[in-house]
């Protein structure tokens, strides 16, 4: 694990794992993943979806950070990304990817990826239209039109609360960072995942999103799980998701 300063000043943590081989004097490929709500955080834990240890197996160094929003730092912490997803929570996210590279020599910053779901994969097409220093990234039920989230989601509560009210009420908040609106500035190739009955991150954010890509020239690849909602939960469905998002990652790093 690795504190380093993030956005105006913030004591950030985050956590590093390597491949289970690992040779001191070898470069390896960093896999970024960012983690969802955007109210939660990475722990010393061992799960079925996003393990960290599935990403490291095959020869990469994956990279987990908590930024401002996540929980486990105190409430102001937690609350400090309100109205501002793609502000000092962005910020955070570079600053420690940037502190990784810069301390940890056997990272390779010419090979690396960025990966994540909810408001994990909004941080991956935010990143997408603000950097083009990632080979890849991987999308999995982001958000794509901040606006529309909020009359699609099942959660009606929740942007009104992330947002500081209605898009009627509160709409450049909502603009602001909606990756939508600068999806003509996205570069890096994107395999985009998408559950046909996730209700909090609807059809329309993933389709519309991959759609956007192609039609801006976009390397990008669609995977679409007709029987799954907001999480992979089928045991057969989560090996062709592991086995295509790091055949994805292996094309590129």
């Amino acid at each position: 694990e690795f504190w380093f300063e993030g956005a105006a000043g913030a004591r950030v943590h985050g956590f590093l794992v390597k491949p289970p081989q690992f040779e001191a004097g070898k470069k390896y490929p960093v896999v970024f993943i960012i983690h969802g709500g955007p109210q939660g955080m990475f722990s010393r834990d061992f799960h079925e979806r996003w393990n960290a240890q599935m990403f490291a197996a095959p020869g990469y160094v994956a990279v987990l950070i908590d930024p401002r929003g996540s929980t486990g730092y105190g409430q102001d912490f937690t609350d400090a990304i309100n109205g501002e997803w793609g502000g000092n929570c962005y910020e955070d996210l570079i600053r420690g990817f940037d502190y990784v590279l810069d301390t940890y020599d056997y990272c390779d910053r010419e090979r690396t990826c960025a990966i994540g779901a909810s408001f994990g994969g909004f941080m991956v097409n935010w990143m997408a239209t603000q950097t083009n220093r990632f080979k890849c990234f991987v999308s999995h039920d982001g958000i794509f039109n901040t606006e529309m989230m909020n009359w699609a989601t099942d959660e009606l509560w929740f942007t009104e609360w992330e947002f500081n009210g209605l898009p009627s009420e509160a709409r450049e908040s909502y603009l602001q960072y909606s990756p939508h609106r600068l999806v003509h500035q996205i570069e890096t190739p994107m395999l985009v995942i998408q559950g046909e009955l996730d209700y909090r991150c609807t059809t329309g954010e993933g389709l519309g999103l991959f759609t956007a890509l192609r039609r801006h020239g976009v390397d990008a690849r669609l995977l679409y799980f007709p029987d799954e909602g907001h999480w992979v939960l089928k045991p057969k469905n989560r090996k062709v998701w592991y086995k295509t998002v790091l055949d994805w990652i292996e094309k590129y790093i």
